[in-house]
């Protein structure tokens, strides 16, 4: 029998529901407990992918292709379940279907209303895909309490409590308690307010989970049961820790997995396996080494845009037991103190700015602000033979960088710019129109939509792709419509840039590296959105390894 949780947030956003959820499917799978995790958006775009990075952060692809909330990265990682479709649901999706079933007749004419086709809907989407042997589903609602965008799902969840019963069902609150430094003590009434917005749709907590910077005194709990009407050993303080792999360990001490346990009267397993997370943090904070990264992007201004990146190269770190410190570098600004253009101009010109790194990474992104930006780090990077990561458009712009200085293809480009007459890049429907023949297989997507989800990679043997992989076959997730022209491939490779990994047809250059380089990898897919503190992804393992190598060496 499947047990819900829901999962809340109120008095402000960014509390950290997300992790909340995530830490408490890790407290239960390692009481033996199978798990899964549904996040509910209240926007009304259809998924994030078209929503700008610098306002909602990294768009996460899971294995079937969707598009979603950055918060199913951290239900991945911290429990290792593979997130799917039906796991991201927001209202956009939700109107879209109820719009669509009115429009097939599906309501024989009747009014379609928010009550009941919207929140049967939700209820729907609530239960959908689930194994019957899944213990717990653990479900977020975005937002805060109280916002109007919000009501839908919670009154869905209402109804859904009363037709499922009290028995199987939960609801977690988060909350702030915030400190007033003039008066010097926590203050409640903004956590009372809150779940009293909770009561005004027929929602009662049955666990209140109050972040704090400090310890929260037994006398204010005593007075948060008090008022919210909830047993006092539900009230769970949620302190400020100095990583996010704390956040499980900090659980498990507070007793919230077991609260959760007996409320729906389960066996309590008396020895669970918390010590894979305690050491994860004995590593995070006792580390042998250290390095810097440069990350040269344009979304900088929020770091949550490159979310998965950011905790890929952290799990690299626990794995190579280094401190992985990292220089954001602004692609735009890069750009105009480079003063490059249409011709590249000389890579020196950028070395003052980089100061003592150890690696250089160029992130997936769009467009052509900032790109020639990224092309002087690709080219300083290659120059100096710092090791260099390029992912997602960080390998197209890398192969655009050698065509255009080594290859001499000075019009090298993609036709995400502009027309050109070297087309290194572009669109396979473009390819297509001017006669370039191309094979494909059914993997292989020659729309104009993007290539969304897990795809085959085949690796050439001997190369640093394979020693990085150990295998000649992978799959990686992808997002992106562009793809590196193999009718370049062998001017590419006479000037040290191989293509070592291709699309199941053959025909789609997946990896690329440098020859002439002690460490240059290039990839189309998303490596980081695979990446597990306790399994780091081989790219990012191998990547931190060269940089500690470079350091020693320089």
């Amino acid at each position: 029998m499947t047990r819900y949780i829901f999962v809340t947030g109120g008095v402000l956003s960014s509390l950290g529901k997300g992790l909340a959820a995530a830490s408490l499917g890790a407290l239960l799978k390692a009481r033996g407990y199978k798990v899964r995790l549904r996040k509910f958006e209240p926007y009304l775009n259809v998924d994030p992918g078209t929503m700008n990075p610098n306002q909602h952060g990294e768009v996460y692809v899971t294995e079937d292709g969707a598009e979603t909330d950055l918060d199913l990265g951290h239900y991945e990682r911290f429990t290792g379940e593979t997130c799917r479709a039906s796991d991201a649901i927001t209202t956009g999706q939700v109107y879209s279907k109820v719009i669509a079933r009115e429009r097939r007749g599906d309501y024989l004419g009747a009014t379609v209303q928010v009550i009941p086709h919207i929140t049967d809907t939700i209820k729907d989407a609530i239960v959908e895909d689930i194994e019957p042997d899944v213990d717990f589903l653990i479900c977020e609602i975005g937002g805060t309490v109280g916002d109007i965008e919000s009501l839908p799902f919670l009154e869905a969840i209402r109804q859904f409590l009363n037709e499922v019963g009290h028995g199987q069902t939960m609801i977690i609150h988060l909350t702030l308690v915030p400190y007033i430094a003039s008066s010097e003590e926590l203050k409640t009434k903004p956590t009372q307010h809150s779940v009293k917005e909770l009561l005004h749709v027929g929602i009662q907590p049955d666990i209140l989970l109050c972040r704090a910077d400090r310890p929260i005194p037994e006398e204010a709990k005593r007075k948060l049961a008090l008022f919210c009407n909830i047993r006092p050993e539900r009230v769970i303080e949620a302190l400020d820790v100095d990583t996010i792999y704390q956040v499980p360990v900090a659980y498990s001490v507070t007793g919230l997995d077991i609260q959760v346990l007996k409320h729906f009267g389960l066996k309590i397993n008396p020895n669970p396996d918390f010590e894979s997370w305690r050491e994860i943090v004995r590593k995070i904070r006792n580390p042998k080494n250290a390095v810097t990264i440069a990350i040269v992007g344009k979304y900088i201004s929020l770091k949550d845009a490159y979310k998965s990146l950011i905790e890929a190269l952290a799990h690299a770190g626990i794995a190579n037991e280094t401190r992985v410190s990292l220089k954001w570098v602004d692609a735009v600004t890069l750009e105009r103190v480079t003063e490059t253009g249409p011709q590249q101009k000389s890579t020196d010109q950028v070395s003052q700015i980089w100061g003592d790194n150890d690696g250089i990474l160029v992130p997936g992104g769009y467009g052509l602000r900032g790109a020639f930006g990224k092309m002087a780090a690709i080219g300083y990077a290659r120059e100096k033979k710092i090791p260099f990561l390029g992912i997602c458009f960080g390998m197209q712009l890398s192969m655009i960088e050698a065509a255009r200085n080594l290859a001499n293809l000075k019009d090298a480009s993609s036709t995400e710019f502009g027309p050109t007459s070297t087309p290194l890049v572009g669109l396979l429907t473009e390819w297509l129109h001017k006669g370039v023949v191309i094979k494909r297989d059914e993997n292989d997507d020659l729309g104009g939509t993007m290539r969304l989800g897990s795809y085959a990679c085949h690796i050439e043997p001997g190369t640093l792709a394979h020693k990085v992989y150990g295998q000649t076959v992978i799959y990686e997730r992808h997002r992106h419509r562009y793809e590196v022209n193999i009718n370049y491939r062998q001017a590419l490779e006479n000037v040290g840039f191989k293509m070592t990994g291709m699309s199941s047809s053959g025909q789609l250059p997946t990896i690329a590296e440098r020859n002439d380089h002690p460490w240059f990898l290039t990839m189309q897919f998303h490596p980081e959105l695979k990446s597990r503190p306790f399994e780091p992804h081989p790219v990012f393992k191998a990547y931190i390894a060269a940089a500690l190598v470079h350091q020693q060496t320089k």
